[in-house]
């Protein structure tokens, strides 16, 4: 209980995202679940949460991220360049959602199998990037005292 007191901002951060990524993979196969069911209005339910919190999550790292990002501290002023095609390809991540989340969460719009096949695909990726993030990021960001080469190599690889 005491512990999370003294978490740095960084750390305290990464626990929030990593607790919201597990909500994402829950929800994510949930609404998978239910539209195999053909249960398409729980489904429909169960993406709205999904959407809502996909969106607030995937803005919010892209804010912290871009302020950590032109910190000293965790980037030198040399790659600058770099940075911007982090920040760029975090952006290109949160447009395709909100595309296919606004879509699908429409009431009028029914869940169809290009839903399905499109959602699964969208799952894959969310998956892989969430697994980069917690591997790389996240553990840069609550090592505070990683170097930035350390910091460069695993953005580069994003």
């Amino acid at each position: 209980m005491f512990s999370s007191l003294f978490l740095s901002k960084n750390q305290k951060l990464v626990k929030r995202w990593t607790k919201e990524h597990e909500r994402i993979v829950v929800l994510t196969h949930r609404v998978l679940a239910e539209y195999s069911k053909n249960n398409h209005k729980l489904a429909k339910h169960e993406l709205k949460l999904l959407s809502n919190l996909v969106i607030d999550h995937v803005t919010d790292e892209n804010i912290e991220f871009y302020k950590l990002l032109k910190e000293e501290s965790l980037i030198s002023t040399k790659s600058k360049k770099s940075t911007k095609e982090f920040i760029e390809t975090f952006k290109n991540v949160r447009l395709d959602l909100t595309k296919f989340l606004t879509k699908y969460t429409q009431d009028s719009t029914e869940l169809d199998e290009e839903f399905f096949d499109t959602l699964n695909e969208i799952a894959e990726v969310l998956i892989k990037r969430i697994n980069y993030e917690e591997e790389n990021l996240y553990r840069l960001l609550n090592n505070e005292e990683d170097n930035n080469k350390e910091w460069e190599k695993h953005k580069r690889k994003f």
